[in-house]
């Protein structure tokens, strides 16, 4: 078998590899997108790709019944886009100091970083909830928002995309013209860092946005409820039998990252893809 021939063979392999995962990740979001628009005995006869024509029928059935949806929505973007303009903001800063600057314990408190990497949220929650009962910080939104100032996967992923875009002689010649650090920061590094940034932001929106675990520890007040929490009491009694509006309110919850992805996805693969060269 020549070499023309196994490369061919390899590309069609790819191509059945690629095309077996596109289905498995864009299938089940059809299936949702399409049961939000079948009503409840059609959802029961089984299985369709084909959207019916119920779906005005779901929505007044899912907005009648106490489920305020757009309440849910303001809830949710108000923390999402708060979350996203810290996680960046304090991340890219933190990053940069860590890049540019020399200091006593610099690869320690770089080690410290990737270790809290690897420590999952849900180990330390119980003390984060009684910390904040002390505050009196419960059914508020500040313990959702400020811990974003320290959001070390966001670190230590600027960390790894200035290495790879930032040149110090750079930083250097800003300073002999007389910039200070704050203007460096604001206008050089930042502009430059641009793609990583918004790839920060688009991974630190669509992570609050889903997030349900630290919200539903919380927060105990409906009219302070996310979204991800309010679609949870979909479950209940009085939306059983309604699994048409159930499906609808599943989709509406999912509108907001399709919408970031579609505006922003372009700077994802430019991030990460930079962000994986270094010098």
């Amino acid at each position: 078998m020549n070499y023309t021939i196994k490369t061919k063979l390899m590309r069609v392999f790819i191509y059945i590899i690629l095309a077996i995962l596109f289905l498995l990740c864009v299938v089940p979001i059809w299936i949702l997108l399409v049961n939000a628009t079948r009503s409840t005995p059609e959802i029961q006869q089984g299985l369709s790709l084909v959207p019916s024509n119920n779906l005005f029928v779901n929505w007044k059935n899912l907005t009648n019944r106490g489920f305020n949806i757009w309440r849910g929505f303001y809830n949710s973007a108000f923390i999402s886009v708060a979350v996203t303009v810290l996680t960046v903001y304090f991340s890219m800063m933190f990053a940069y100091a860590i890049h540019v600057y020399d200091f006593a314990s610099k690869k320690f408190l770089y080690g410290f970083i990737i270790l809290l990497v690897m420590v999952p949220t849900q180990v330390a929650i119980i003390g984060f909830y009684k910390y904040m009962s002390l505050l009196n910080l419960l059914n508020s939104y500040i313990p959702l928002i400020v811990p974003a100032i320290a959001a070390p996967s966001s670190i230590f992923f600027a960390i790894q995309y200035l290495e790879s875009t930032i040149v110090k002689e750079l930083i250097e010649a800003a300073r002999i013209d007389g910039c200070s650090e704050l203007t460096i920061f604001h206008k050089i590094m930042l502009p430059i860092a641009k793609p990583g940034a918004v790839t920060m932001g688009i991974f630190a929106f669509v992570g609050s946005w889903n997030n349900f675990f630290t919200p539903f520890v919380l927060i105990s007040k409906m009219q302070k409820y996310t979204l991800p929490m309010l679609v949870q009491t979909l479950r209940g009694d009085v939306y059983r039998t309604e699994y048409g509006s159930i499906y609808l309110g599943l989709a509406v919850s999912i509108v907001p990252i399709l919408i970031v992805y579609i505006l922003f996805s372009r700077y994802i693969v430019n991030g990460i893809a930079m962000g994986s060269v270094k010098e």
